[in-house]
Formats: C-alpha cells, sequence, structure tokens
C-alpha cells in the first residue's frame, strides 16, 4: 500500500521503518527541516525491548546505553545528596534500556528501508477521506492520495484535531521545560534533582551535555506551543521568588537557551485510535504523559503491532486497525495508569510532602546512610 506517516519521531520513524520493511510504499512527512535530535534519556521497557530486537536493532541500541537513573540524586539546599529512586521502582526488568532520545532516533532513521522516505519541511493542511483512499493536501501546496494515513505526530498531533477532533488531552498538572547548560564544570556524572513545594529543578549530565530540567504543579495555562517567549515567560513566573539552590541560574540559562523546551504532562485518550482510512500511533494517539516513563515503548509496540496486524489483514484495514488497538490498549491502560505515582514522586506538593518521600526512598536504599 502507499502510506503517508505524519511525523518523524520515534513514533513515526518506528512506523517507517515496520511497514517499509514489508513492502509498503512509505512516506514520512515532517514539518520541521530535520530530525529532532535533543532530548533527554528515554526508555525501552517491557514488550519493546523484544519489538527493538525484531527491527535487527537491540545490539546498536544497546551500544549507546546510559545509566541516568543509577546516577540521579535528590539533593537539600546545600547539594547535598538525600535520596535515589531504586532502580527497581522505575524498570520493569533487567533488560530494560535507556538511551539517549536522539540516539535512538538517529538509529530508526539509518535503519530505514529502501521503500521508506522523509520529506522534511512541509504538514498536513487538510485531509479528505473515501472508500478508496485519503487525499490529503499538504502545507507546500502540494496534494498527493494515499491508502492509509499514520497519525504520529506527538502529543499536539494535527492529524488527530483533523480527523477526531479536539479535546481528547486531559491535563495532569504538571508542566515540563528543558535548557541547555552550557560551561557547566566537568565533574561526576551525578544528576541533581532539588524541590520545593510543587516545584522541581534539576541539573541532568549526559555524553558531554549538561542541561536544566524543571517541573511544576499548575491548572492548565492557555498558551501556544509554538510561542517560546511565552513558554519561558511561564516557566519564570512558576518559579518566581525561588531563590534556594541554583534556580535562579537555572532559570537563566532557559532565558538564554534559543533551543528551549516547554509541554505539559497530559494524557491522550481516545475511544478508538482510528476512524476510516487514517489510524493513530504513540502520543498522537495514546499519549501516557512523560511522568509514566512508558511513552517511547509505546510507540515501539504501536508501530510493530499495527505492521504486523496489515500483515495479518491485508485486504482488510478495518480488521487490522482493530486487531492493531486490541493488542495495543492493554499496555496504553497499564502505562497510563502510572502517572500520579510519577507526578507525587517527583513533585511533591508540599514539604511534609517531600520530607516523606525522602525518608522512604532512603529506607529503601543501602546506599544511602
Amino acid at each position: 500500500m502507499k502510506i503517508l506517516v505524519s511525523g518523524a519521531g520515534i513514533a513515526g520513524l518506528s512506523c517507517a521503518l515496520q511497514l517499509g520493511a514489508r513492502g509498503h510504499d512509505v512516506t514520512v512527512v515532517e514539518s520541521a527541516q530535520r530530525l529532532r535530535l535533543t532530548g533527554t534519556p528515554i526508555d525501552i521497557r517491557g514488550e519493546a525491548v523484544e519489538t527493538v530486537a525484531r527491527m535487527g536493532l537491540l545490539e546498536e541500541v544497546r551500544r549507546q546505553r546510559v545509566r541516568m537513573s543509577e546516577l540521579t540524586w535528590f539533593v537539600d539546599g546545600a547539594g547535598r545528596p538525600v535520596a535515589r529512586i531504586p532502580l527497581a521502582e522505575i524498570n520493569d526488568s533487567v533488560d530494560d534500556i535507556e538511551l539517549l532520545r536522539g540516539d535512538l532516533v538517529r538509529i530508526l532513521a539509518e535503519a530505514l528501508p529502501d521503500a521508506a522516505m522523509i520529506r522534511f519541511g512541509d504538514s498536513i493542511e487538510s485531509v479528505s477521506q473515501d472508500g478508496s483512499g485519503v487525499e490529503v493536501y499538504f502545507a507546500s501546496g502540494r496534494t498527493d492520495r494515499y491508502d492509509l494515513l499514520v497519525g504520529a505526530d506527538g502529543q499536539h498531533s494535527a492529524v488527530r484535531g483533523l480527523v477526531f477532533g479536539s479535546g481528547h488531552q486531559q491535563h495532569l498538572g504538571v508542566y515540563f521545560a528543558l535548557a541547555d547548560l552550557p560551561g557547566e564544570p566537568r565533574g561526576a556524572d551525578i544528576n541533581s534533582i532539588y524541590n520545593v513545594p510543587g516545584r522541581m529543578a534539576g541539573v541532568f549530565r549526559y555524553r558531554g551535555r549538561t542541561v536544566a530540567n524543571f517541573q511544576f504543579r499548575s491548572e492548565q495555562i492557555d498558551y501556544d506551543h509554538r510561542d517560546m517567549a511565552a513558554q519561558k515567560r511561564i516557566l519564570i513566573d512558576a518559579f518566581a521568588g525561588q531563590r534556594s539552590w541554583r534556580i535562579p541560574e537555572l532559570l537563566d540559562a532557559a532565558r538564554a537557551d534559543p533551543g528551549f523546551y516547554f509541554t505539559s504532562a497530559s494524557r491522550v485518550c481516545l475511544p478508538s485510535w482510528h476512524r476510516s482510512r487514517v489510524v493513530l500511533v504513540g502520543d498522537a494517539g495514546y499519549c501516557p504523559a512523560y511522568l509514566s516513563g512508558r511513552g517511547t515503548s509505546l510507540a515501539l509496540t504501536g508501530a510493530r503491532f499495527l505492521a504486523e496486524e496489515l500483515d495479518r489483514h491485508r485486504d482488510d484495514h478495518v480488521a487490522a486497525f482493530a486487531g492493531y488497538e486490541a493488542r495495543q490498549r492493554p499496555y496504553v491502560t497499564a502505562a497510563q495508569h502510572r502517572v500520579a505515582r510519577g507526578r507525587d514522586r517527583i513533585v511533591p506538593a508540599t514539604w511534609a510532602d517531600i520530607a516523606a518521600r525522602n525518608r522512604a526512598l532512603r529506607a529503601h536504599d543501602t546506599g544511602v546512610h
């Protein structure tokens, strides 16, 4: 089939690889001018490890492995380590893999078969479906027709909005920001997280790069996710008056960073991930929020299950979509149920909650005295 995939992130590239390897003619359309290789480490867990193995990429993924979680500590206002999260609570098994987001994107892109291509600098403007195909109108002015359209364009999915409508995101009460921290002196590769009530600021080091990481609790804020200046103002206002630890310095880094990143912790919930000849994969259809630590794994398994079901039901895409959803839904449900625990662990609401968390973590960690 001739298939269009919207989005060249982990979900979109995984779909292109899985579908292209099975003989489909796949085009990935990406609004950015190049692959986005920035971002914090991500995790490949559970069934997703098997998915990577079936792609033939497990050896390379393991070669790029980092171990951020083992070296991440909660600290007090003087920067002294006070607690860390036990690895048993983070990973599903010892086979789980942590690596930089950019490394996984690069590995997937380099593995794309000849049947899959990426077209940068364009996006989907509108979609029209009939019984035999999908007519797609692009921002560039071009028009093309496909057998299927896969929306793999993330939490703010344009495809989801065009085909499924709005109102499917559930704000979970937390926002996240990331900024480069240049000039940070090299030292022990220890990552630090500092909390004040309802706020978290952290410093993370990996592969020669250091970033400032922020999270804060808030009711839903109305903002343009493409307006970086507005997003920086939201972050700075959220930490107004906070002078402890390294917070002022890290906010200065956020102000100065042209690659600043800001997003909400939001869950995407839909009763169905397919409509006629359009199907959603990854955060576009079932974002579990970064607090779950399962978004990457869901993108990988979703792409695999979709490709396998299209193989199984060669002449019936409706049955294939239903089979994909039946296989993927249990993993999504489990991931989306984890987010409240992640929020309370990383961004406790009160000083008492912060102290209680630290005591509980120390009690389970023989490495803390």
